[in-house]
């Protein structure tokens, strides 16, 4: 794990000059430092600084040179900025945020390609902290010496001030996993507290506030210049970890197949891109064409023409359907992965890598690292196209809100026609119009003190979640403004009654400004994001980064301008990156691609279970969850027998139920097995441990 930490106080406190991370690099010091700890490269972290009467510095975070430029000789006019991570931003560009920043223009800073964390001190008691828009680069912050300790990491702030488990938080998370009225700022360690996605921690004094980034939104253009911008967008988010690749290295670049047509576009536009003779990680590159021009790749010659030698390995579990034509570009080397079912190596669960967080990719860290392994040290994905480009089913209603009920006709004839294709002619034509319709306009009429409400209700009248069904019937399901967690039906009664009451209160808060179909939008791109970032986590090796493209802050602001009733329509995601490949100069796609029916995405879940499931057993016999009173140990045990049983296929909401209830089982085993203040050296004595509640 990567992770940045510093701290900001009133005043400069003796006591916290011996306090500091183990094997940490110091970025600046000072009353107020700022450490890296972990496995940085050296262009993943930048420093700039800005002092009165002299041009802006810029320079590499772990170079030694001139060591004057990190004490604390500061004066209240110094800038200084580090941005961590991936950033495609040259030096210049870093130089002139730095500049725009002393006149408190800041979102600048979150404008550049990749995926990075921003901090920026001005004078000597003044830092803020910027995160991006979908949450995969969170910071976290703490009360500490009287002042405000802040991390890109939960873990080490809960180390560092002896933060007990907040299990209050765990059912929430469980419950209501998408509703920011229970899970509030909170994380797993009471006291420390998460900065929104698209928020910034500012600190002055040592006391911390959250404020929003600017509000951008702007009215949708027409979708063919939408679909210009995300192509720039995402072909810049591409090329930016392409061209810090090492010339005459390009097999560090691997690239994943086997996540449908979204892995398959990244891998495409990887191998578009050529590598510049002489370029080295952190130089200045040539920036990508104009925003609103088409962006041409180079699928088969280098800049001066002769073709490129390197290949990408494009790496599959197994034989990828529908994918064959990817792997049919010159510079893509198809490998092929043995698969790894889900669930496995948890014979052991204190075998695996503590991660900041639960999630349910600690279940698929053995499938996703022997992925990860055939691939590069930095390996592409396909993560986040669902939750960026398609259109959340409860947008039906904010077009309802909007006066534009006639938009709902495309995309409720597209579901029509698909459940004819399936369900037959009656549910085609009449049920799932009529269904759809229905719940769009209900959802349009709800206040949100009502919602909130029901989903107290819900939550106390525990059902359990329903079984598969049509199209229609699941967006019908998706159209309010909360859901119940799969997981909430297994909790006990205490944490379910305790969440139902400050639901209730919740409600006499107000209303949000956002609409429903956006905010449910925002909370599941929020929501994939941090289970995104327990993947990072759980199965990145030393020197090897995964990357996520299509959660880069630029590709998240393009895909915001696509009209609504173009993403709602069934295929829809297909087409448009289709409509971007078209666009970046690959043309020759089949018409059908990326909507040929694939394998049950269910299926390994299944057989993981399964195969796992004498581990289980054993794992959830005495759960910890149970004895912290936050679930129904026996209904559990009943539930993973019924999912195991070979006579029958266990529902999609009963796997996810199940893996996310062993997701937080299995991190609870690793955190207690941790030594508490294991981060940081010349803490005081004595200290709480980590489980203390």
């Amino acid at each position: 794990m990567r992770w940045l930490t510093g701290w900001s106080g009133p005043a400069a406190d003796p006591a916290l000059a011996a306090v500091r991370p183990i094997a940490g690099t110091l970025l600046w010091g000072g009353p107020d430092p700022l450490w890296a700890v972990g496995d940085w490269r050296p262009d993943e972290l930048r420093l700039a600084v800005l002092r009165p009467g002299a041009p802006a510095a810029v320079r590499g975070g772990l170079d030694p040179r001139d060591p004057a430029d990190r004490t604390d000789r500061d004066t209240p006019a110094t800038l200084r900025l580090a941005v961590a991570g991936r950033c495609g931003a040259t030096d210049r560009e870093l130089a002139d945020g730095l500049a725009a920043a002393r006149g408190g223009a800041l979102r600048h800073l979150t404008h550049w390609p990749g995926s990075y964390t921003v901090v920026l001190r001005t004078g000597t008691r003044s830092t803020v902290l910027l995160t991006d828009l979908a949450g995969v680069q969170p910071v976290f912050h703490t009360p500490f010496a009287g002042g405000t300790a802040y991390a890109t990491a939960a873990l080490p702030l809960a180390d560092l001030v002896g933060a007990p488990l907040d299990a209050g938080h765990l059912a929430a998370r469980l419950a209501t996993p998408e509703t920011p009225e229970a899970l509030g700022d909170r994380t797993p360690f009471r006291g420390v507290r998460r900065v929104p996605p698209g928020h910034a921690l500012g600190i002055r004094g040592g006391r911390a506030h959250h404020t929003a980034h600017p509000d951008e939104s702007v009215e949708a253009p027409a979708e063919a210049p939408a679909v210009r911008e995300l192509t720039r967008a995402l072909l810049e988010a591409v090329r930016c970890r392409v061209r810090a690749t090492t010339p005459g290295d390009r097999s560090r670049l691997g690239v994943d197949l086997s996540y449908g047509t979204a892995s398959a576009t990244v891998a495409l536009l990887a191998a578009a891109v050529p590598l510049p003779a002489g370029a080295q990680p952190g130089a200045a590159l040539e920036r990508p064409a104009a925003r609103t021009g088409a962006v041409r790749g180079s699928w088969a010659r280098g800049a001066d023409g002769r073709p490129e030698p390197e290949t990408l390995p494009a790496v599959t579990l197994g034989e990828a359907d529908g994918l064959a034509l990817a792997v049919h570009a010159p510079r893509l080397r198809h490998v092929v992965v043995p698969p790894v079912l889900p669930y496995a190596g948890l014979a052991d669960p204190l075998a695996g890598p503590l991660t900041d967080e639960p999630g349910p990719a600690l279940l698929c860290a053995a499938r996703h690292t022997t992925l990860h392994r055939a691939g590069g040290a930095d390996h592409l994905t396909g993560h986040g196209a669902r939750q960026v480009l398609d259109g959340h089913p409860a947008r039906l209603a904010d077009l309802l809100r909007s006066g534009r009920p006639l938009h709902l006709l495309a995309p409720i004839a597209a579901l029509a026609g698909a459940d004819r294709s399936t369900s037959g002619t009656l549910t085609g034509a009449l049920h799932t119009p009529v269904t759809v319709l229905r719940a769009a306009r209900r959802l349009a009429r709800t206040r949100h003190a009502d919602a909130l409400d029901d989903l107290a209700l819900r939550l106390m009248l525990r059902p359990e979640p329903g079984g598969p069904g049509t199209m229609g019937r699941a967006t019908a399901a998706e159209l309010t403004w909360h859901r119940p967690g799969p997981a909430a039906h297994l909790l006990a009664d205490e944490p379910l009654a305790a969440l139902a009451q400050h639901l209730r209160t919740a409600a006499r808060d107000g209303t949000p400004a956002e609409p429903p179909g956006a905010r449910r939008a925002r909370l599941a791109l929020h929501r994939h994001a941090a289970h995104y970032r327990t993947l990072v986590h759980a199965t990145e090796q030393h020197g090897q980064r995964l990357h996520a493209p299509f959660l880069d802050n630029q590709v998240v602001r393009a895909a915001r301008l696509l009209p609504d009733d173009v993403r709602l329509q069934p295929g829809a995601r297909a087409a448009l990156l289709a409509a971007v490949l078209a666009g970046a100069g690959r043309t020759d796609l089949p018409a059908d691609w990326g909507r040929a029916a694939g394998s049950d995405p269910h299926g390994p879940a299944r057989d993981g279970l399964r195969a796992a499931a004498p581990a289980l057993a054993e794992l959830l016999d005495r759960p910890l969850l149970g004895e912290a009173g936050l679930i129904d140990a026996p209904a559990v045990r009943k539930t993973l027998a019924a999912a195991t049983d070979p006579a029958q296929d266990a529902p999609p909401a009963t796997l996810a139920a199940l893996a996310e209830l062993i997701a937080v089982e299995l991190w609870l085993r690793r955190l207690a097995a941790r030594r508490p203040g294991s981060a940081w050296t010349g803490l005081p004595a004595p200290r709480r441990t980590a489980l203390e509640t």
